[in-house]
């Protein structure tokens, strides 16, 4: 079980295309503040259809897109 399972869940609910959270929302929804770790679990996130796009650290925001 991963830290993230939470927001994978949130991300594949979403059912949209494209779309952004914050990194506010992110730690809201997982639990857990958003670190440098999350670059290792980001990779997660195909089994539930999504990718992790664009990080932004300027806007402290992540892109999540649609696999396929």
């Amino acid at each position: 079980m991963s830290k993230y399972d939470a927001l994978w869940e949130y991300v594949k609910k979403n059912g949209q295309e494209s779309f952004p959270l914050t990194f506010e929302e992110i730690q809201e929804i997982a639990g857990v503040p958003i670190d440098h770790s999350f670059l290792k679990y980001k990779k997660e996130l195909t089994e539930y259809g999504y990718q992790v796009g664009k990080i932004s650290m300027k806007n402290e925001t992540v892109l999540f897109h649609k696999v396929g």
